[in-house]
């Protein structure tokens, strides 16, 4: 009897630790949550105690969804917490767009929840994307960040010009995905103001009419494909640089007159060459003179008279060259 008894016993003693051990858990699991779930409550945020248990199954931060269900359930918009919890499993802030989503309520925007995960998931920070919609934002051109302090352009009369410019610009919301980025917009502007500069016939007309960069540069509608809306091209500063022209045609006459040299050169070299030659001719003639004055006088064709006139003659054109021309240095 005492062994049929023992089996029951030992059944429901595993029964009861094991029930134990549940209830201890979930017991824990209450006190865990308990504090979320009352200021969940209180604040009709609509967060079960079930929920909060499944979020830490899934290793979900439920503090961070339920304080922005509860921030969010306050500034009156209605979002639910699988849609907050499954944009955190997807990496999303969602802090973050719970912000961009209240502000954007409050300044009368048009954005859905939707589109704000999704810009945020795309990388950008939809938060500044709203508040430089409501509030417009002022951007450096060029960028001093990036190691230059002015935009160097060049007028048609050679003068460079060194401006400086401040581009009022407001997000566009509907374009952050996909949409260039401000280096693009700067980038832009800056070429922009390069070519107008590039385009005046003088550098006095910049100066004079420094806004007509800002009309003409406004007028190509460079936020095209951009997330943001240009409002404004404001030229901050214009300072006249070096004479770039003047440098270029100084270079150009060096050059030319180098080459020119070159060539004077090349022209003197050759003309000693052909003197050499024909002094080499000469002299080459003359030592057959003899040899033909022998055949001469072999033949009868020339007397010794006729010598002798020769070398009168000779000796006279010597005389003449010595008197006519001083005697070269040696």
């Amino acid at each position: 009897m005492a062994g049929v008894s023992e089996g029951p016993n030992i059944g429901v003693i595993i029964l009861v630790v094991i029930g134990g051990v549940l209830g201890l858990v979930g017991f824990l699991l209450v006190v865990k949550f308990a504090r979320l779930w009352l200021q969940a409550y209180f604040s009709r945020a609509d967060v079960r105690l079930s929920e909060l248990i499944g979020m830490w199954l899934r290793k979900v931060d439920a503090r961070i969804i339920v304080l922005s269900k509860i921030t969010a359930i306050q500034a009156g918009l209605e979002l639910t917490t699988k849609d907050l919890e499954s944009h955190f499993l997807a990496g999303g802030r969602v802090p973050n767009v719970v912000r961009a989503l209240i502000a954007a309520n409050r300044a009368n925007i048009e954005l859905s929840l939707q589109t704000a995960t999704a810009i945020d998931l795309a990388g950008r920070d939809i938060l500044e994307a709203v508040q430089t919609s409501v509030n417009p934002k002022v951007i450096d051109c060029p960028d001093p960040s990036k190691g230059r302090q002015t935009i160097d352009a060049v007028a048609q009369d050679g003068i460079q010009l060194k401006a400086k410019a401040r581009v009022t610009v407001r997000a566009n919301i509907e374009r952050l995905i996909g949409g260039a980025t401000e280096e693009t917009v700067i980038a832009r502007v800056g070429e922009g103001i390069v070519t107008t500069i590039g385009s005046a016939i003088t550098y006095k007309s910049v100066l004079e009419n420094p806004d007509n960069i800002s009309k003409s540069v406004l007028s190509k509608g460079l936020d095209a494909g951009t997330a943001y809306e240009i409002l404004s091209i404001d030229i901050a500063d214009v300072d006249v640089g070096d004479n770039i022209g003047a440098k270029l045609q100084a270079a150009q006459a060096e050059a030319d007159m180098r080459r020119a040299k070159a060539e004077a050169e090349k022209r003197r070299a050759m003309a000693f060459a052909r003197e050499q030659e024909m002094r080499a001719l000469v002299v080459e003639n003359e030592s057959k003179v003899p040899l033909a004055m022998a055949e001469a006088f072999k033949k009868g064709n020339l007397g010794i008279m006729d010598y002798y006139r020769m070398k009168n003659i000779v000796a006279d054109t010597s005389m003449r060259d010595s008197i006519a021309g001083p005697k070269k240095k040696e």
